[in-house]
């Protein structure tokens, strides 16, 4: 798997198309690299730039970038409502395919050393590559913000990673590390009132607020700390302000862990809270790009709560989110546009085909897609079949007692479902694979030893997925066990279910068996063999038992 890095560095400047412009027009020109999304804030004078690319590609891009917005910006000039030290604040890399975390810390430790010496701009390191540990908080390091740096820097305590110890009034200082993905997440009020805003933001956040006695002097410890109370949610940062462009005050919250803070738990919190302040959510809005299963668990979050089945497909998954949660309340919201997995990757070329074209593809003088993608094809309707039973059974007079199996099930039977389309496109990228390898050049010792290469590593890839649509099958088959003890007026579809999932296990072992025939490795090929004997039997011996007590029971109904 080629790796991926996302980066999402912070401009200050958010107010002139033609300065940031100029800095993303620097980082698209470095091949390698994907540009997302581009979100300049007015009130905040500050733009979240997203790309995406190789390690190597999104290093070069980024500092590409920090070199032309310290061109361009003048931070002695700068104003803005979000705070800021420098003219690129802030430079995070994130793993997102193939690539750790400590490996996404030694690319900002490498920009870093980059970023000091040839751009003499004072670096700190937060996050997953901070030097040390009171640097991991973004907000540590940018206390005091760009009017501090000329007396921070002089601090031994605050010497910067890279580059040198002395102020540059034009460009400041550039936080640069690795962190997990970061959600950016506002939350409108009907007040002008930014007190509200601030006070609601507290409550929410990690962080909490300073607490206060009667006459409202904050509460301090035995070393004269300001005693906080803690906030409601970890892994959430937040601040309340007034924008002027909206009229309104807002919520600004970044959600460093969505899986332990959701945006849908915040929400409905924060609309609680706001509730009892007097004050009313109007709507929300990300900056830059958000993962799908943050969408997704706010989707499923939302349909259970409305007693529906949650195991619906991602796009109705993905619209509930976007209505429930109001990012369509102050401006357009496109999910393709605004979600990181629709922008990085898309269905495959076979999948994107109507039922017509991929029939008559299959049955031309094409080699691909040929069997394994068919039978990739067959597990997807088996998982789509046991959702529509487990559907069709929820909310159900009389079926009460297995509402919540067919819930869980609809939502396992959904992924399983996208992992075989994702197979569909992935068999026939492995025949490709074989078919590239044996066209390689074999006409010297060196050509012939490349070539041996590509053709074991091609063709392992080539057993390998149809063995993994075999072994799928297995918790398939445990979809179809849920289904079959769902709605009985769905009692066909559950046994159609059981009959193509047996088609794709034994389609798939016969794409393993053709493809180990003649396979060096002979420990591999043992390995693998004994791997889909093991899957097959089981599946066969369960489908041979389900469609003759499907069969059964149908006959019995009509008799």
């Amino acid at each position: 798997m080629a790796a991926i890095v996302e980066c999402v560095p912070n401009f200050s400047e958010g107010r002139d198309p033609a300065i940031i412009s100029q800095i993303t027009d620097a980082i698209q020109a470095v091949e390698g690299v994907a540009l997302l999304d581009v979100d300049p804030g007015n009130a905040t004078n500050r733009t979240v730039v997203t790309f995406v690319g190789s390690p190597d590609a999104v290093v070069e891009a980024a500092f590409q970038g920090i070199a032309k917005a310290a061109e361009v910006i003048d931070m002695s000039r700068h104003s803005g409502a979000h705070p800021r030290m420098g003219a690129t604040d802030v430079c995070p890399f994130v793993p997102v395919s193939g690539i750790s975390m400590e490996e996404c810390a030694a690319l900002a430790r490498k920009l870093g050393a980059r970023v000091g010496k040839e751009l003499d701009i004072p670096v700190y390191l937060y996050e997953d590559a901070a030097s040390r540990p009171e640097r991991r908080n973004l907000a540590a390091v940018r206390e005091g913000e760009y009017e501090a740096l000329p007396k921070k820097l002089q601090s031994p305590e605050w010497l910067p990673d890279f580059g040198p110890a002395k102020h540059n009034a034009r460009s400041g200082a550039t936080v640069i590390g690795a962190r997990p993905f970061l959600i950016a997440f506002n939350v409108n009020l009907n007040t002008k009132e930014k007190r509200k805003a601030m006070k609601l933001a507290a409550m929410i956040r990690e962080k909490g607020m300073l607490q206060k006695d009667a006459e409202g002097n904050i509460l301090r410890d035995d070393e004269g700390n300001g005693i906080r109370k803690p906030g409601l949610f970890k892994c959430v940062k937040g601040i309340g302000w007034y924008i002027p462009e909206y009229e309104r005050a807002q919520l600004s919250f970044n959600f460093t862990n969505y899986n332990v803070a959701s945006l849908h738990d915040v929400v409905d919190t924060v609309r609680r809270l706001a509730d009892d302040e007097g004050v009313v959510v109007t709507g929300c809005e990300l900056v830059g790009l958000v993962p799908l299963d943050a969408l997704e668990q706010a989707g499923r979050h939302y349909l259970s709560r409305q007693g529906l089945n949650p195991g619906v497909p991602v796009d109705e998954l993905v619209e509930v989110a976007i209505q429930s949660l109001g990012l369509r309340d102050l401006g357009p919201f496109d999910p393709q546009e605004r979600v990181i997995d629709f922008r990085i990757a898309s269905d495959g070329p076979l999948v994107q085909k109507t039922i017509r074209d991929f029939v008559d593809t299959t049955s031309s003088s094409a080699p691909a897609p040929g069997g394994g993608s068919v039978a990739a094809l067959c597990g997807s309707l088996s998982a789509a079949l046991s959702a529509m039973v487990g559907s069709l059974t929820s909310g159900k007079k009389g079926y009460e007692s297995h509402w919540l199996a067919c819930n869980e099930m609809a939502v396992r039977a959904q992924a399983l479902k996208d992992a075989y389309l994702a197979d569909i496109d992935a068999d026939t990228a492995a025949f490709d694979g074989i078919m590239t390898a044996m066209a390689l050049p074999k006409k010297t010792p060196e050509d012939k030893h490349a070539r041996r290469s590509a053709m074991r590593a091609a063709t392992i890839e080539a057993i390998e997925v149809p063995l993994r649509v075999l072994e799928r099958t297995i918790p398939t088959l445990n979809c179809v066990d849920v289904a079959l003890d769902g709605n009985r007026n769905a009692r066909s579809d559950a046994g159609v279910a059981a009959l193509v999932a047996r088609a794709c296990a034994e389609g798939a072992y016969y794409n393993v068996l053709i493809n180990l025939e003649g396979f060096a490795d002979k420990d591999y090929a043992k390995a693998a063999l004994g791997r889909a004997d093991a899957a097959l039997r089981e599946v066969m011996g369960r489908t041979e038992a389900t469609t003759q007590l499907v069969r059964q029971q149908l006959v019995d109904s009509i008799s």
